[in-house]
């Protein structure tokens, strides 16, 4: 049975977000996902353009511990924050950023399409963002629709209501832009190339209860999970609950 944790702080304020920080360090499973999710991200700094390095919506995250090099950003005031900003207004120079990095950020951002022109100003040629975000398939739309408390609107458009930094949300957001609406992106967008995406992470999040719920099974079994959550998206793409979006800019 899921056990929801005792949360006194609301969903929009710091001290959620560095509550969530407290929770992804002590669990393994979550942990060992995010180390994952930020192993993908260290591939491919190497073959970036030596420019800025960023993270969007750093939050709970812990990318700064294994590459020090990237500045940790959020919208939310963080103790953790190497800066603070809107990814709407980003205080780079034109093409000055040679990666741009998201996990779980993008289908927070209220407004898609001046997001991306923020992208495309601020990355450099052959600079890349690389983000982890949920996944229209069938099986991450049911665990999403029954059992997240984010909306998952697949009829939604490239907006959302700004209630807040972690409130406001549509997890179908990516899904929306880079695959229901390719063509429009790809004209209204045509220096940001759709390189790879990557369905994967069936269970591991699932099962770690993510920032909500207790971990479902003893921390023994990781490695016996992490290969079956490997092997799954291989086999069946639609089982997946994430996808790895690469996007470059030509």
């Amino acid at each position: 049975m899921k056990i929801k944790y005792n949360i006194e702080h609301p969903l929009d304020s710091p001290e959620r977000t560095l509550y969530h920080k407290e929770i992804i360090l002590q669990k393994k499973f979550l942990k060992k996902l995010y180390e994952q999710w930020y192993n993908e991200f260290s591939k491919e700094i190497k073959n970036l353009p030596n420019n800025t390095l960023i993270e969007l919506g750093s939050g709970g995250g812990f990318l700064k511990e294994i590459e020090p090099k990237v500045i940790c950003t959020d919208i939310l005031e963080l103790s953790t924050n190497d800066m603070t900003f809107s990814a709407l207004n980003m205080p780079f120079d034109d093409q000055s950023v040679g990666g741009i990095f998201m996990v779980d950020t993008m289908h927070h951002i209220p407004d898609m399409e001046q997001f991306l022109c923020e992208t495309n100003r601020v990355l450099a040629k052959n600079g890349k963002m690389i983000m982890i975000e949920p996944a229209n398939s069938l099986w991450g739309r049911f665990i999403y629709k029954n059992f997240h408390h984010e909306p998952f609107d697949t009829k939604g458009t490239w907006t959302i209501p700004s209630k807040g930094p972690l409130s406001g949300a549509n997890g179908a957001l990516p899904w929306i832009v880079f695959e229901r609406d390719r063509q429009l992106f790809i004209e209204k967008f045509p220096n940001l190339r759709i390189e790879t995406i990557n369905y994967r992470n069936p269970l591991l999040y699932l099962l770690s209860g993510g920032v909500s719920y207790r971990q479902l099974l003893p921390d023994f079994m990781f490695p016996i999970i992490n290969k079956i959550d490997f092997l799954l998206p291989r086999l069946f793409k639609q089982i997946s609950m994430f996808q790895l979006i690469k996007i470059t800019r030509l």
